[in-house]
């Protein structure tokens, strides 16, 4: 089952499951002062839409080692992926603007047991 999909990347259990999504969004005004009166007020249109997933990957429970790289494959692109709610929804067009991580609990040949992950997606479409 799947959680969330960014372009052909699915998240879920097999791949990569998260435990936390934000969002962020803006909307622009620009102001105009005016003499003895309030500032002039006009909507711009749509600001930043930022959307932050954070999450922990354990390969031995649940997910898997090629899901961060490939992710950073697809971030190299620049290319704008669909986001897409497990249930259908359809939430706009991203980037991949960074991918953080930090290991932890490594075995004895140095693989991390535990990757924490932080990805943050930037809207580009209207």
């Amino acid at each position: 089952m799947q959680l969330l999909a960014l372009g052909l990347f699915a998240f879920g259990m097999d791949s990569l499951a998260f435990s936390q999504i934000e969002r962020s969004a803006s909307w622009r005004h620009g102001k105009q002062e005016r003499f003895g009166a309030r500032p002039a007020n006009q909507y711009l249109g749509p600001g930043e839409d930022t959307i932050t997933i954070t999450g922990t990957l354990v390969p031995e429970i649940a997910g898997s080692r090629s899901a961060l790289p490939t992710l950073h494959d697809m971030a190299d692109t620049g290319d704008a992926h669909a986001l897409i709610l497990g249930t259908g929804e359809l939430i706009g067009n991203f980037t991949i603007n960074s991918v953080a991580e930090s290991q932890s609990n490594f075995l004895d040949n140095g693989v991390p047991r535990k990757n924490d992950f932080t990805i943050t997606l930037g809207r580009v479409d209207g």
